[in-house]
């Protein structure tokens, strides 16, 4: 066999160069301790010092509003940036991640603490943190890459259009008869009847917040666009005495103090209770962060370490608990942020949660002055930028099947339930993939003597063949359960049509078992047919697993290649 023909038939498993797995220090060593030895200087230290101011202006409001959203007094937000944001930022697996509350966990908080009330928040987000750990520590964080795109699209669509739809209370200064439906279509009826009670001074406020939000993102857009118009508003209402409701005249204000760490209420019937909740809780949690662990890969061109970032979110979440807090994960915006304001590592994240605790500790009694409406405003804004509106048009646009999932995932998600939502779309995606990867497996007549690269497709041709016993095909693509039937039929009706039969599998990355069944059927009516088969160019890899099916000798002969199976027939022939 010449040179050209030994790479063209290098079995698939083994490669030129050999790479070691990484060792456990490797996977889940904090990125923290990576920066340090690099060589930690006082520019570097400068650096993150303004990224995690920066972060902290732009952190401050969010933290309340989210709280706030997610049924839960505004400190408890403030709570989960300050403990969950600076263990993720010191144990994480990415340099720029920051943590602290996110918008996409006030749908599942809200619904949480409506049915088992915060103690039994406080509980889900302990086991939320033991799963994540585990999560982390069994080395799962890998498949999480494997969720659709489409999914998280319009997973995050779906969750924009439902924060959304629970702030119009708040923009508009509504009065409901009774409590806030949860569901989306009584929640819009309910809104509706109540459409005659808007109050002005709400709206006015919360008109403001925007506008100002979205001026000076576009005119300014270095400033902390959230905190100066937190700070407006705030100013507008107590100058003008408005009659918008605040933080103050809602919830007394916020602390001036970390609470101290206790347990919630632990007993195996409450665990049962919100363990589905706790479950939601870390899927969302490890699809959220380590999306914006790939968003900030993106905009650095750095690495980061998935399962040691998990490891760091369990950690957080337990943490967030034990001193009152709700769930924290990585965010997105806040992630993007830090990047933009020249962060160099994860100290960055830890002076966001250090001037947080700062500003709690001297700044308290200023927030009582922020009317609720403006943190409405600051959800609105996070609510138009969670929505793709491009990725969502493209997505529409690229195939029926992407379409299909992208909907799937959106309209469940708003109109059941955010679980389901992914479940359904998961699914749908991944028959979608099957489907594509079913259709790009071919099995292909090589019409050209000794293998010389000519494959024809369609059906063999005898008149061009240099021997009217033997007929060659070739299966490219992965050979699985998804395309079993199409090249099934393909092997039934070329196995008994001539006196040898050679199978080239050398462009077959992959076997299943279902495919290697397929395999074991055609060889066998071939046998009965007193055909002799012959399987070529087949890994090491795949020649074990069609072993491991009965596809061996007698029934079967392996070649390294085409031309080595032409070669065996002309043999056997000569001697015949």
């Amino acid at each position: 066999m010449d040179q050209a023909r030994q790479a063209t038939y290098r079995p698939v498993d083994r490669p030129v160069h050999h790479q070691a797995k990484p060792t456990f220090s490797e996977l889940f060593t904090p990125k923290l301790v990576t920066v340090l030895r690099e060589g930690y200087t006082s520019a570097h230290f400068k650096a993150d010092v303004i990224a995690g101011l920066t972060v902290a202006i732009v952190a401050l409001p969010l933290s309340m509003a989210i709280a706030i959203a997610s049924g839960v007094t505004p400190e408890r937000g403030l709570y989960t940036s300050i403990v969950g944001g600076f263990i993720i930022s010191a144990f994480g697996g990415s340099r720029f991640q920051i943590g602290g509350p996110a918008g996409a966990f006030i749908v599942l908080v809200a619904a949480t603490v409506a049915r088992v009330g915060v103690d039994g928040l406080l509980l889900a987000t302990m086991m939320a943190g033991v799963f994540l750990l585990a999560i982390g520590y069994l080395r799962l964080g890998t498949y999480i890459k494997f969720i659709p795109y489409p999914v998280t699209v319009g997973f995050t669509a779906g969750i924009a259009v439902i924060i959304f739809s629970g702030q119009i209370v708040e923009l508009f200064g509504l009065t409901l008869p009774g409590k806030e439906p949860g569901p989306f279509v009584p929640k819009l009826i309910a809104l509706g009847e109540a459409a005659g009670t808007i109050n002005p001074a709400a709206t006015f406020v919360a008109v403001l917040t925007i506008a100002t939000i979205v001026l000076l993102k576009r005119w300014r857009p270095k400033w902390p666009a959230m905190l100066i118009a937190i700070g407006l508003a705030s100013l507008a209402v107590a100058l003008f005495a408005l009659p918008a409701e605040t933080i103050g005249t809602r919830y007394g204000g916020i602390p001036r103090s970390l609470q101290w760490p206790a347990l919630p209420p632990v007993s195996l019937d409450r665990m049962v209770e919100v363990l589905p909740d706790a479950i939601a809780f870390a899927l969302l949690g490890a699809i959220e962060s380590l999306l914006s662990a790939v968003v900030a890969d993106g905009m650095t061109g750095r690495r980061h370490r998935s399962n040691c970032e998990l490891v760091a979110q369990g950690f957080a979440n337990i943490a967030s608990a034990l001193f009152g807090g709700i769930c924290a994960t990585g965010t997105i915006a806040r992630t993007a942020t830090n990047v933009r304001a020249g962060a160099h590592g994860p100290v960055s994240g830890m002076v966001h949660s250090g001037i947080l605790l700062v500003l709690m500790l001297v700044a308290a009694p200023l927030a009582s002055y922020i009317p609720l409406s403006a943190l409405a405003g600051v959800l609105a804004v996070v609510c138009w930028n969670m929505f793709e509106k491009q990725a969502f048009a493209t997505l529409l646009r690229a195939s029926r099947g992407d379409a299909l999932v992208l909907m799937a995932t959106f309209l469940i998600v708003v109109f059941r339930d955010l679980t389901e939502g992914i479940v359904v779309g998961f699914a749908l995606g991944s028959i979608l993939f099957i489907d594509r990867m079913a259709k790009s497996v071919a099995v292909e007549a090589d019409l050209a003597q000794d293998d010389v690269a000519d494959t024809v497709n369609g059906g063999y041709d005898a008149n061009e063949a240099s021997d009217a016993d033997t007929v060659v095909y070739r299966i490219s693509g992965a050979f699985f359960f998804g395309a079993a039937s199409t090249v099934g039929s393909v092997l039934d009706r070329i196995a008994d049509q001539r006196r040898n039969f050679i199978l080239d599998c050398s462009a077959v990355p992959f076997f299943d078992s279902t495919a290697a069944n397929v395999i074991e059927s055609a060889a066998r009516k071939a046998s009965r047919a007193g055909v002799r088969f012959i399987i070529s160019g087949a890994s090491p890899r795949i020649r074990r697993m069609l072993i491991n099916h009965g596809v061996k000798p007698p029934l079967v002969t392996y070649a390294a290649s085409v031309r080595d199976a032409r070669a065996r027939l002309r043999r056997a022939a000569s001697t015949a």
